[in-house]
């Protein structure tokens, strides 16, 4: 499937601007952190920031998803500093991209979009490459009524990798097609996969799930001296990658795999389902937790609905709370705040999160800070795991 490249280093990087709605249920605090959140995904996928919009409304415009006025400022802008594209924080309807598309007559992208964009440039091995055209094809099929008719079919440019990018006319049947074959490419795919776990040792198994960003690769290679791909901006790590670590005392199998992240398009989630059967299939989760994120609760949060979504919560958890190196004045916990850094460990670890989550380690990669801690954890789950293992057998998956 012929493909159009999304961006060229050589070429000057797209200007984009950001579109945020604050719904009565937000602060402006949180829709703000949600729009840095976005520049990040605008940044990982090689575009440029130049201003963000936002708008209070208890209800997206059902045309336009924001408001008239609003719609015109940022027209003007578009103009006036030559954007290339605007980005929105939320998923938009057929109709409301073709509207917006005739009004700032550039190209627009939902956070969806971008997302799955960012993933068809991190997609390495054929299966994740599969699963990111068929999220992309699905996300895609009901919106081949517009697909940016302004633009040149081969502007490329962020947004613009797709599965194939369809002509207005192309009948839906041919990417039903499409779709067919993907999904069949991938069952194939998936039961080699699958042969291939139950063909490994029976050791247990350790898996590291997370937001995206918060250090697992990092963590990865330090436990089990691997050199996996590591880098400081989002979905570095698409493919499952296993380990075998062997330390005195015990052996089991390491696992990494992709971030997961806030409104993750439901088009991925049930296309990496199988690749996420590593986490479905371990015994002991390592959920990681950036502890200088301003969010690091509601990432909890994301992540548990995640694994609940793929049917990975009722395992062992070692909550492990990263980068606490990197903890600056002031240390606010709810609404406290907090004189020392140890005082706000220690009130970190008898919080409801520690609590609910014991145990808790609090570490950091880069520094190599509490290591041995988190490593005694793990052997003592292991052990614990491979002890009953010896009085209940394990049935293959």
């Amino acid at each position: 499937m012929g493909r159009v490249k999304l961006f060229d280093t050589a070429k000057k990087k797209e200007a984009a601007v950001l579109v945020g709605v604050i719904n009565k249920d937000q602060r402006l605090e949180q829709a703000q952190e949600y729009l840095e959140e976005l520049a990040f995904l605008v940044f990982t996928a090689g575009g440029v920031v130049e201003k963000q919009f936002q708008q209070r409304l208890n209800y997206p415009n059902p045309r336009t998803f924001i408001g008239e006025g609003k719609l015109e400022e940022i027209a003007e802008y578009v103009v006036a500093h030559e954007i290339d594209m605007v980005v929105f924080d939320d998923e938009l309807s057929p109709s409301q991209l073709r509207n917006l598309e005739r009004t700032l007559k550039c190209k627009i992208l939902d956070r969806s979009n971008l997302i799955l964009d960012i993933f068809a440039n991190r997609a390495k091995s054929a299966q994740a490459k599969y699963q990111v055209e068929l999220a992309q094809a699905q996300y895609l099929l009901p919106r081949l009524t517009r697909m940016w008719t302004h633009l040149s079919k081969m502007k490329g440019g962020i947004g613009m990798k797709g599965p194939g990018e369809t002509e207005i006319e192309t009948d839906r049947r041919n990417l039903r097609e499409v779709i067919v074959k993907l999904k069949e490419r991938l069952d194939t795919i998936d039961k080699q996969a699958a042969t291939q776990r139950r063909n490994r040792d029976a050791k247990t198994r350790i898996s590291l799930v997370g937001y995206t960003n918060v250090g697992k690769s990092t963590i990865m290679n330090l436990l089990s001296k691997s050199d996996v791909f590591a880098e400081d901006k989002l979905f570095a790590t698409l493919d499952s990658t296993v380990r075998k670590v062997d330390w005195p005392g015990a052996s089991f199998l390491l696992s990494d795999t992709v971030g997961f992240i806030r409104k993750l398009p439901h088009q991925l989630v049930e296309c990496f389902k199988s690749t996420l059967d590593e986490i479905r299939e371990a015994e002991i989760l390592l959920h990681i937790v950036d502890v200088i994120h301003p969010s690091f609760e509601n990432h909890i949060h994301v992540v548990n609905e995640t694994l609940k979504e793929i049917g990975a919560l009722n395992k062992t958890v070692i909550l492990v709370f990263n980068k606490i190196d990197q903890l600056k004045e002031p240390f606010i916990l709810g609404d406290e705040t907090i004189e020392s850094k140890q005082e706000y460990i220690d009130q970190l670890k008898k919080s409801w999160m520690a609590k609910e989550n014991n145990p808790a380690i609090f570490i950091s990669a880069s520094k190599k800070l509490n290591i041995d801690e988190l490593k005694e954890k793990i052997l003592e789950v292991v052990k614990l795991d491979q002890a009953k293992t010896k009085i209940k057998p394990k049935f293959e998956h």
